[in-house]
């Protein structure tokens, strides 16, 4: 077994590997940018090694900088993590020269796997069941046409070298394949280096489901069941689970030994993981295989009971693996939400700052987090926006999905906006409750993007009395009268409805009564305490709590509110002062993220037509389009290509 080694990566899957190799008592060596000196996984390792400035290709990205840090340290070994270098033969290649071993598969099967073309073709040489398309290299947009017209629409068009969501369109007719093309080619030129484009046949009500695998170096390959990833938003994972509610034993056996038989074929080893796509009738191809940890990777570890990343570090130092297939068992149910920097009603552009507060809820057998972040570490513009993996467990799907809510209310970040009402809101659809999923399921649920909805009643009735119970302890602790047995009479104003509700203690608790139903409520708040713990009737409930000038703003199930707690006769007199109206925006575009110009579609004086393209804002290596929202003609240019742009800076102005 390895005595030290290196972490080529940062972030949560950093700090992920370094818990795993201290509890094999094995050092760690942690290297990072400028940008990530003081970040997380550098605090954790034993060492660590500054290797550059910050954008990735200038750092994390430069093999002869990871070799060198190995050098200097006397890593034996490198973990790689996902992303950056984890699927580069040459890195992988680069280490062996050096004598050092890399903990993941031999570089050939990096190779094989990476290129998609060349794995599907593989895939199937193998018997391994593979999507209908067209797997040589496309030279334009017209060629693309004609080949998706072949095939039949809709099709998928997608970067060779592709990953994350990034070099993936779908198209539904001739223009929109033209125009698929050269974006999905122009982001795995700029995302991969590589701008080599296949098409295949795009499968409808399309469930993403994905088997893990492990394989020693002594011949050894099995499967440890599948995770359900079909939640995706712009084909990237927001929520996954294991298992997954469409399959049944005889399929997942069979999707095992196809992934089995494709790992054997490449001579894999490590962990890994074989990606189909399925329909409703558990019909399955194959999508591609990744050859490196997953980001989901902590649900199977929740229902087999196994740690991942140390069997790929006993693997990497020449242990067999000391179970068989037989020995793999699922237990309960595990949910993955990913919990990104990112605001949810601004279509979920890119949030960057600093965490002002960081709060995780608490963990233990039923509640996992791994993240690479504490109170007040940066979220920088430089890479991917992910600030934690939310990870629950329980008997049955339901119970993990109640693990979930639970713990997202609990989930308090400050300083930047985040995804997390989103996934609130994603894991209390009926439809997600039902196990309904493809990979749709966002677009089709969600059809005019993510907005604040109605409050449900009964998060309404909560809300009501949290906002009641704060104040009125507040108010009593104001006025020094903590102790003072009376009741008293509030009115609760959301969402510009008024609630009148009378607070009467009783002994430690609280008996509510009003404008919602009678409820005794037992918390132990106080004053200052971000989130309001406590039984509504005997039900446990967990609401965010944050100061607004005379109001609340409080959180729970998703949902966000402004609550205005005063006496009844200060909410007659306030109901009658004038409403200062908000400036009018609707004649400026403005920037939804912070980002690069990279294009404008027009100029001073220009008429525009609604839907017309207008600029193209690049922001973490993703191309966003603006279009007009209606007929128009543009008044002034605020920006220029190239620019650097704020969020909500003006780049147009129309008359």
């Amino acid at each position: 077994m390895f005595d030290k080694i290196l972490i080529a990566n940062r972030g949560e899957i950093a700090c992920r590997i370094i818990r795993s190799a201290r509890r094999m008592g094995i050092k760690t060596v942690a290297v990072h940018s400028a940008a990530d000196a003081t970040a997380l996984h550098v605090e954790m390792a034993d060492e660590a090694v500054a290797i550059g400035p910050p954008p990735a290709a200038e750092s994390y990205l430069v093999i002869e900088r990871i070799v060198e840090a190995c050098r200097q340290t006397g890593a034996q070994a490198v973990h790689p993590g996902f992303g950056f270098l984890a699927e580069n033969g040459a890195f992988v290649e680069a280490l062996e020269a050096a004598g050092i071993v890399f903990i993941g598969p031999p570089p050939g099967a990096i190779r094989a796997m990476g290129d998609k073309i060349e794995s599907k073709r593989l895939a199937a040489k193998a018997e391994v069941s593979t999507v209908p398309g067209h797997l040589d290299v496309i030279a334009d947009a017209d060629e693309a046409a004609q080949i998706a017209s072949e095939i039949g629409y809709p099709v998928m068009i997608k970067a060779s070298a592709g990953g994350g969501g990034k070099g993936m369109r779908i198209a539904y007719d001739d223009a929109q394949a033209r125009d698929g093309f050269r974006s999905a080619q122009n982001e795995a030129r700029a995302s991969f280096g590589d701008d080599r484009v296949f098409i295949e046949k795009f499968i409808e009500q399309p469930r993403h489901i994905e088997i893990q695998v492990l394989a020693d170096g002594h011949g050894n390959i099995l499967h440890l069941g599948e995770r359900e990833c079909s939640i995706q938003r712009r084909h990237q994972k927001v929520i996954e689970e294991a298992p997954s509610p469409l399959l049944d034993a005889a399929t997942r056996a069979a999707m095992g030994a196809q992934a089995v038989a494709l790992a054997r074929a490449v001579d894999y080893r490590s962990a890994g993981t074989v990606e189909f796509i399925s329909d409703d009738k558990k019909n399955f191809y194959f999508l591609e295989m990744n050859t490196r940890i997953q980001v989901e990777h902590p649900v199977t570890e929740m229902v087999t009971g196994l740690d991942l990343v140390e069997w790929m570090i006993r693997i990497a130092a020449g242990e067999r693996l000391d179970f068989g297939q037989e020995d793999v068992k699922l237990t309960g149910w595990a949910l993955e939400a990913r919990v990104y920097a990112e605001d949810p009603l601004r279509n979920f552009m890119p949030s960057i700052g600093r965490l002002a507060r960081y709060r995780e809820p608490a963990t233990g057998a039923r509640v996992r987090v791994d993240s690479g972040v504490t109170e007040g570490s940066e979220i920088s513009m430089y890479y991917d926006p992910m600030i934690a993996k939310l990870v629950t467990h329980g008997e049955t799907r339901d119970a993990a999905i109640r693990e979930m809510q639970a713990a997202l209310d609990a989930f308090y970040v400050r300083g930047i906006n985040h995804n997390m009402s989103f996934l609130a809101a994603v894991v209390a659809k009926d439809r997600f409750r039902d196990g309904r999923l493809t990979t749709n399921f966002i677009a089709e649920e969600f059809p005019e993007g993510f907005q604040k909805g109605t409050l449900p009643a009964a998060a309404r009735e909560t809300m009501i009395v949290v906002a009641a119970v704060v104040h009125d302890r507040l108010a009593r602790r104001a006025t020094g009268k903590a102790d003072d047995a009376a009741p008293r009479d509030w009115m609760v104003r959301i969402d510009g409805e008024a609630h009148e509700i009378r607070v009467q203690p009783e002994g430690t608790a609280l008996r509510l009564r009003g404008a919602v139903e009678e409820c005794r409520v037992e918390s132990d708040w106080r004053p200052g305490e971000a989130l309001f713990r406590g039984r509504i009737d005997g039900r446990a409930v967990t609401v965010q709590v944050d100061r607004r000038g005379p109001s609340y703003r409080l959180t729970h199930g998703g949902a966000e509110v402004e609550a205005l707690v005063v006496r009844p006769r200060v909410a007659e007199l306030a109901a009658r002062m004038p409403e200062k109206a908000p400036a009018d925006l609707s004649r400026l575009l403005l920037s939804p993220m912070p980002g690069l110009l990279v294009r404008l579609a027009v100029e001073e004086g220009q008429e525009v037509k609604s839907g017309e393209e207008l600029a193209v804002v690049e922001a973490m290596k993703m191309e966003n389009v603006l279009r007009a929202e209606r007929d128009g003609v543009v008044a002034a240019v605020h920006a220029r290509p190239g620019a650097s742009l704020a969020v909500d800076q003006a780049i147009l102005e129309f008359e």
